[in-house]
C-alpha cells in the first residue's frame, strides 16, 4: 500500500479532533427545567431571555428558562446556574462535554446539559456552583463569573 501524504487541511483536523482545556462563563440569574405534557402548546413564556430551549420527545415538552418565566402552576425544578462552554465547536470535535462532565461527576456535581449549533451549556444546582467551578479549574479550564 502507498502511503497517504498529510495535507494542511489532514493536519488541522487530526489537531483538532478532540479537547482537553476549555473556557467557560457562568451566566447571570438562576434557571429552572420544567416538564410539560406533550399535548403542551410551545410555552411563549419560554423562548426569550439569556438562555432558553425547548424540547419535545413522545411522552414530554422539556423546557430550560430563566427561573422568572416559568409559571407558577408548572411543574420545575428551579435553582440551576447555568455554565456556557466558549463555542463554536466543529462537529468533528470529540470529547468537549466529556472534559467538562467527568471533573464534575468527580466532584460528585449533577448536571443538566444542552446545546446548540456552535456550544454547549451545562446547568448545574446553583447551591453546588462554588464546587463545580472549583472542580472544572482544577481540571485545567478557564471559569469566568459574569
Amino acid at each position: 500500500m502507498g502511503r497517504v501524504r498529510a495535507t494542511p487541511e489532514s493536519a488541522f483536523m487530526n489537531s483538532v479532533t478532540s479537547v482537553s482545556s476549555l473556557t467557560l462563563s457562568v451566566l447571570p440569574g438562576e434557571y429552572s427545567v420544567a416538564q410539560l405534557p406533550p399535548s403542551a402548546p410551545l410555552p411563549v413564556w419560554a423562548a426569550s431571555g439569556k438562555l432558553w430551549a425547548i424540547v419535545g420527545a413522545p411522552g414530554e415538552i422539556s423546557v430550560v428558562t430563566e427561573s422568572a418565566r416559568i409559571p407558577a402552576d408548572v411543574q420545575a425544578e428551579n435553582g440551576w446556574a447555568a455554565l456556557q462552554l466558549h463555542g463554536p465547536f466543529p462537529f468533528h470535535l470529540t470529547g468537549v462535554l466529556s472534559a467538562v462532565l467527568v471533573p464534575l461527576r468527580g466532584a460528585g456535581v449533577g448536571i443538566f446539559a444542552l446545546s446548540t449549533f456552535d456550544t454547549d451549556y451545562v446547568l448545574v444546582k446553583a447551591q453546588r456552583l462554588a464546587e463545580a467551578l472549583q472542580a472544572l479549574r482544577s481540571a485545567g479550564h478557564t471559569v469566568t463569573e459574569r
